[in-house]
Order: C-alpha cells, then sequence, then structure tokens
C-alpha cells in the first residue's frame, strides 16, 4: 500500500509503503480510485487550528506519524471481512468516514459525526493512498449514477453543505438566505440551497471571480465584503437583512459580515474552520434576538438522504479538478493560499 502521509507537521507530505491490511470481521477494504481535498486537511496537515489572538489549538498528538490524511473517499471494494454481508468485492462506493467510537450517546443516537473517534483521514488512516481500511460495512455506501471523482466530494463537502441547509432555524416564506464563502464547500452549499429552499440564494465572497461564477450557478444576487457599501446594500435588497446566514469560511471577517447581516431574530451558522476569534457585545444577542451556532458535518443517515437527492440528478456538480495522488501535498499549498476554485479531487 502507498499512501501520501505526513511525516512530519507542515513539512511536505512524504510516499510510505506499508503492509496492505486484511479486513476482518465487519471490515472492508477499499482501493482507493479518488479523493477529495478539504480544507480542513490543510489544518490538519499545519497540526493546529487557529484560535485567534496568537493562541493554537494543537491537534498532533490525536494520531501518529506517520499519517494518511484525506477523507472524501471513492473506490472499489477489494476485500471482505469474514462477517461482512451486504457489500461484494467488486463493488464501487464512497466511504462515509465521520465514524465514531461506537460507544457513547453521540454514537446511540445517530450523532456519531460529533465524536469522529475513529473518524478516516482524522484519527483513522484515510484516502491519500492506494487503500483504505474501513471498520464497518454499512460506511461503504452506493455511488451508482454519480460521476466518478465527483461522487466522492459529496462525502465532506456535499454533506456539511448539506446538513448545515437542513438544520437552519424555520424562516418566513421567500426570506433570503445568505452564503458566506464560495470555496468547494460553499459552491456545493448553493447548489444545495437552489434545490432544498424555496427562497432567494445571496453569496459573499472577497474573489469577484467566484462571485461571478456564483452568479453564473444561479445566485440570487452578490456581495463582496471588500467593497465599505457592500452590508448596507445588502441590508437594503433584503429589507432589513436575511433570516439565515451560513458561514462556509469561520474568520473574524466573514462572521462578522455574515452576523451583521442577519435581521432581527436571525441565524449566524458557522461551518469553516479558518480560525480566529469573534466578540460581539453581549446586549446585542437579546437586542437583536439573533443566534450564533456551528454545523459539523452531518450524520450517516443525513448523508444517504443527501445521495438520493444526488442521484435523481437535482443538484448541478460544482467544478472539479483531478490531479494525481502525487500531487497531494501541492494540493495542500494551493488550498493553503486560496488558488482553487471548486474541488480538487486525487486520483489514482
Amino acid at each position: 500500500m502507498k499512501s501520501q502521509a505526513i511525516v512530519n507537521y507542515g513539512a511536505p507530505l512524504e510516499e510510505v509503503e506499508s503492509e496492505l491490511p486484511k479486513p476482518t470481521g465487519n471490515e472492508v477494504l477499499i482501493e482507493i480510485s479518488h479523493c477529495g481535498v478539504c480544507h480542513s486537511d490543510v489544518h490538519f496537515h499545519d497540526g493546529y487550528f487557529d484560535m485567534g489572538g496568537g493562541e493554537k489549538l494543537d491537534v498532533t498528538r490525536a494520531r501518529k506519524t506517520p499519517f494518511t490524511l484525506g477523507h472524501e473517499i471513492e473506490g472499489t471494494v477489494v476485500a471482505v471481512g469474514d462477517a461482512v454481508k451486504n457489500v461484494k468485492v467488486g463493488e464501487r462506493k464512497v466511504i462515509y468516514p465521520w465514524i465514531g467510537c461506537g460507544d457513547c450517546p453521540d454514537c446511540h443516537n445517530d450523532r456519531e459525526h460529533y465524536c469522529t473517534g475513529r473518524a478516516l483521514g482524522v484519527r483513522l488512516p484515510g484516502g491519500f493512498s492506494s487503500h483504505c481500511l474501513v471498520p464497518e460495512e454499512h460506511y461503504c455506501l452506493d455511488a451508482d449514477g454519480i460521476e466518478p471523482g465527483l461522487a466522492s466530494t459529496y462525502m465532506c463537502s456535499g454533506i456539511t453543505a448539506y446538513a448545515a441547509l437542513k438544520h437552519l432555524k424555520p424562516m418566513d416564506d421567500n426570506e433570503p438566505v445568505l452564503i458566506m464563502g464560495l470555496g468547494g464547500v460553499g459552491m456545493m452549499a448553493l447548489q444545495f440551497a437552489l434545490q432544498m429552499l424555496n427562497r432567494p440564494v445571496l453569496v459573499a465572497d472577497l474573489d469577484d471571480n467566484k462571485l461571478q461564477a456564483a452568479m453564473g450557478a444561479g445566485a440570487h444576487a452578490a456581495y463582496n465584503p471588500k467593497d465599505p457599501e457592500a452590508l448596507a446594500k445588502l441590508q437594503a435588497d433584503t429589507n432589513g437583512g436575511v433570516g439565515a446566514a451560513v458561514d462556509f469560511v469561520g474568520a473574524e471577517s466573514s462572521l462578522a459580515f455574515a452576523s451583521a447581516a442577519l435581521r432581527r431574530g436571525g441565524e449566524a451558522k458557522v461551518v469553516g474552520l479558518f480560525g480566529g476569534a469573534f466578540q460581539m457585545p453581549i446586549p446585542y444577542f437579546p437586542f437583536r434576538a439573533i443566534s450564533i451556532g456551528g454545523s459539523m458535518t452531518g450524520s450517516l443517515a443525513d448523508t444517504i438522504e443527501m445521495l438520493e437527492i444526488v442521484k435523481a440528478g437535482k443538484i448541478n456538480p460544482i467544478p472539479v479538478e483531478m490531479r494525481d495522488m502525487s500531487q497531494a501535498s501541492q494540493t495542500l499549498d494551493d488550498l493553503r493560499e486560496g488558488k482553487i476554485l471548486g474541488r480538487v479531487v486525487l486520483t489514482n
């Protein structure tokens, strides 16, 4: 088995060879054809998340090096354990990666994406590799009818966008929603929002090229926060602000814009992990009656539900660039520097 692995945090990934795993019990061995690259991979590669004010959350102790990143996994079943019943050798699958410990209240109540004790590419070896060992067969999901390569992106980019939108608080009829940030997840969210929400979908980003792409993909209106008049224009266009703003950047400036764009009683939901700190005077919460919360990917049930929508042809594909697996390290650098529109998928 060949993997593009972290040997030293922050240093370029290195190719590492190891013995091919042999599945036992309920385990399934996947020969990887595609693996998407996510911005969270950048943070895990760095070994920390930016907490603002010079503080960093060290995440290096969660895994031993060499470690293989990658959680948007797609491939073919090449071997199964003796207890596997419903997954067959030769089948093409996408892999739900947000796997919990299996023995906590979250795992027992369809919230194992809050546990992630065995998450692939986070705690267990992931998809920047030729093969991946999946702990249980029910995490191997049917990808038939979804374009190869694109299918992998739904295991993080897709389910993260879908779940954030699905679990928004109720809004008034035809009230607009704002999508903040048009990276791979934000562009995916735009497509899901146009399908799921019967309301105008507004977008905001610092990159005019991304705003133009979003308008071409169906956004109702676009705003660049670098424009000092952008917030006032949005508030005027929406008669006081949006009912919900979903921040797919997760930076100090993006959350400040998203929260300011809310009408009284609106909801800001943070999805992105760019980092930093956020401050707001406490009286603003009751005075404006707003809520600010977070969304961390989605459950296995949400993922299965989302895939059926995708298979029905209701979601337009986001831009996907295919790169060879050997370019994993360069792709992380490109993501870090904001050079990627849509999603990059690594191939074997």
